[in-house]
């Protein structure tokens, strides 16, 4: 399976759930919307009811990217992967060397990250730097201020 997409089994139901929002109510709305800039008259000059249509397009993009992301999912959960190093999954406490600072992370698919829940893409700068690394390990991130060195701390699920 081409370009794999993990996800929690609730993120996919999340998905599936808006996706037939969007399909359902967010249809129906829309063709309400194009029904009645129709019954304005002239649509050469229709404001409204190009500015329907328009969104009407936006809607199918958004259904289609969840649909093609749903296409690829492959569901994993914590317990799939060994704690031993960070994997996608895992739970990671890292302490900034320079300020020593703790952060609680947990890294996810990029369709998953939610900075405010502590939630940082596999694919991030620190979520690179910290895949495949162990307990105790120092890693180095390249950030616009420079090099920030983070030690990981602990590694959970």
């Amino acid at each position: 399976m081409a370009n794999v997409v993990y996800m929690t089994r609730e993120r996919v139901q999340e998905i599936e759930q808006e996706v037939h929002q969007l399909k359902t109510k967010g249809r129906r709305e829309i063709a309400q919307k194009i029904a009645d800039a129709r019954s304005h008259g002239d649509l050469s000059e229709n404001a409204d009811y190009d500015a329907a249509k328009e969104e009407q397009g936006l809607l199918e993009m958004k259904i289609s990217k969840f649909e093609n992301i749903l296409s690829k999912v492959q569901v994993v959960k914590p317990e799939d992967f060994p704690n031993d190093k960070v994997y996608i999954l895992s739970k990671v406490r890292i302490k900034n060397q320079n300020t020593g600072d703790i952060f609680d992370y947990v890294l996810v698919s990029p369709e998953e990250a939610d900075f405010d829940k502590n939630k940082i893409s596999v694919t991030s700068i620190v979520g690179k730097a910290l895949m495949g690394k162990f307990a105790g390990d120092i890693v180095e991130v390249k950030v616009p201020a420079g090099i920030t060195r983070y030690e990981i701390v602990e590694i959970g699920k």
